[in-house]
């Protein structure tokens, strides 16, 4: 592949050298693309505009931002699925703070991520771990919009995946459709599963859903050697905890 920073530099020392002239410009062009991560032209405008090139596990958070934003508001429900997301990735303070910027700056949208799911489509265990991390997003407040499903869709065409492939890898995450109670009867079983009240604060609620989706997560389970079925059943639970804290979450009428 050859990178702005090697084209330009191969196209300015031929004008100025001829061959010889073009090939020092090229190796000089080359080093420029490296210092700079610059692997496509529109790196290139990113950096010219002040922004920096982002690196791979930014550009995931940048991806979870703009899902989270994608209807409106980001609930906690979003904010917590991040924080586990950094969790199972074992981050370091500083990778923790480039990621909770990276998920700010995704909310805004005008990050131009084409060109970097391209790249990253070169690494197909990556570009999986990237839609995984996009589907536990999606649904970390108990439901999918459209406009959720379409943003996936389309980053996940831009790292080679068809919509089927997709889809297929969202019934990993999609919680299954079953026929609800009444809804005070549904608000009692979501306060079960969640070991909270009717008269539990808010911020307590909050604090018991964090510490069971922290104990109950996947990728947790997977990391310290679980049996597929167990992680299995651990997917089944996060989704669980997720629909009973939305159920709560709008009963009480708080974020």
């Amino acid at each position: 592949m050859l990178w702005p920073g090697t084209l330009i530099g191969a196209g300015a020392g031929f004008a100025i050298a001829s061959i010889p002239g073009a090939m020092l410009g090229a190796l000089l062009g080359q080093a420029l693309d490296r210092r700079l991560q610059l692997r496509s032209w529109a790196h290139l405008r990113e950096r010219l505009g002040g922004r920096p090139a982002l690196r791979n596990d930014e550009l995931l958070f940048v991806l979870l931002g703009r899902l989270a934003k994608s209807n409106g508001r980001v609930v906690d429900g979003h904010i917590q699925q991040a924080r586990v997301e950094m969790r199972s990735l074992d981050m370091t303070e500083p990778a923790q703070r480039r990621a909770i910027a990276a998920f700010n700056r995704g909310k805004s949208g005008t990050d131009r991520v084409r060109s970097y799911l391209r790249v990253l489509k070169a690494q197909p265990h990556a570009a999986e771990g990237v839609l995984r991390a996009c589907w536990r997003m999606v649904w970390a407040d108990g439901k999918a919009s459209h406009a959720e499903r379409d943003l996936i869709e389309l980053w996940g065409k831009w790292l080679g995946w068809t919509p089927q492939q997709i889809q297929a890898l969202a019934q990993d995450y999609e919680p299954e459709r079953k026929p609800l109670a009444t809804r005070g009867g549904t608000y009692q079983e979501a306060l079960q599963i969640l070991g909270v009240s009717t008269t539990t604060e808010p911020a307590a609620i909050k604090r018991a859903y964090r510490r069971l989706l922290s104990r109950h997560h996947p990728d947790k389970i997977a990391g310290s050697g679980a049996s597929p079925v167990q992680v299995r059943e651990a997917t089944e639970r996060t989704r669980e905890l997720h629909s009973a804290y939305t159920i709560i979450r709008e009963q009480r009428n708080f974020r």
